[in-house]
């Protein structure tokens, strides 16, 4: 019985986007959507980048059910 390979999971627009959350919060200029807060949470930017990226019909996993 052969391991099956999955492949990419994330496809590179998704990653583009997620890099550019990345550094705007890392520049302090990342807002979050509704509130317009500053974004300090890294995992919040990489949210952020995800959401970006299904919007723009990338590659990306769906969210946990």
């Amino acid at each position: 019985m052969a391991a099956r390979s999955r492949g990419r999971r994330y496809g590179k627009k998704a990653q583009t986007k997620v890099e550019r959350a990345m550094r705007e919060r890392k520049e302090g200029t990342l807002r979050s959507g509704r509130s317009g807060k500053k974004v300090t949470s890294r995992k919040q930017a990489i949210a952020i980048g995800l959401s970006e990226a299904r919007k723009a019909v990338a590659k990306v996993p769906k969210k946990p059910a």
